[in-house]
């Protein structure tokens, strides 16, 4: 997927967004600016790159998109919601190793890291993130500020709900074209565990196979 070179601003100056900024300079663009709201960053230089606060960025880069480099799902649609009020675009960046299949739909905002690979028929929604070395099967789709972390990996004819959030190492076996297997808006796939069966929107599930955290009484 290749697109003129850009400004581009990234939300976070923490470790997933230095992660990002690199990944806007090899998508051939450059990362003008981090914001964030941690004071003790502002005013600072992180891999050289400025510190500022949102009303900052707007002012002297209001050209540029933004890229949401946080990994928690609730809290990035929050500050997607701040981005846009204050008057910003967004940016797509798919790193140049990620192979997408014919066909293959991506949401505003959307950041796709290297190594992934996307089988037939997928369709990602706004400002999802794909992190390193993840695969995604056929007839996936993956809901708004839906999240996978490196490692993931979902077979076929699966929906990750808006929200939804699979971490490091977990897996999602295949469902069926009439019975897909659907990880519900706002659930929580723990690191390294392996989905057999659908999870119900907002509930954790852990291990292998995956079953819910039980509730301390």
């Amino acid at each position: 997927m290749t697109v003129a070179s850009e400004q581009i601003v990234v939300f976070s100056a923490g470790s997933f967004g230095r992660e990002i900024a690199w990944l806007a300079g090899i998508c051939g663009h450059k990362a003008a600016c981090f914001i964030d709201d941690d004071a003790a960053k502002q005013g600072r230089l992180v891999d050289g790159i400025p510190v500022m606060t949102l009303a900052e960025a707007r002012q002297k880069f209001s050209d540029a998109r933004v890229v949401l480099a946080v990994h928690k799902p609730a809290i990035r649609e929050l500050l997607m919601t701040r981005v846009a009020d204050a008057g910003f675009g967004f940016a797509t960046l798919i790193h140049p190793s990620v192979e997408l299949s014919p066909g293959i739909e991506i949401g505003e905002g959307t950041i796709v890291c290297a190594g992934t690979i996307f089988a037939l028929r997928v369709v990602l929604g706004r400002h999802v993130q794909v992190t390193l070395g993840c695969t995604v099967g056929h007839d996936v789709v993956m809901g708004d500020f839906a999240t996978l972390s490196p490692g993931v990996h979902v077979s076929g004819c699966v929906r990750l709900g808006r929200r939804a959030y699979m971490g490091t190492g977990a897996v999602a076996v295949n469902g069926t074209e009439h019975e897909p297997l659907i990880i519900g808006d706002d659930a929580v796939v723990g690191a390294g565990a392996c989905v057999t069966k659908s999870v119900p929107p907002g509930v954790t599930v852990v291990g292998v196979p995956a079953r819910p955290i039980e509730r301390q009484r």
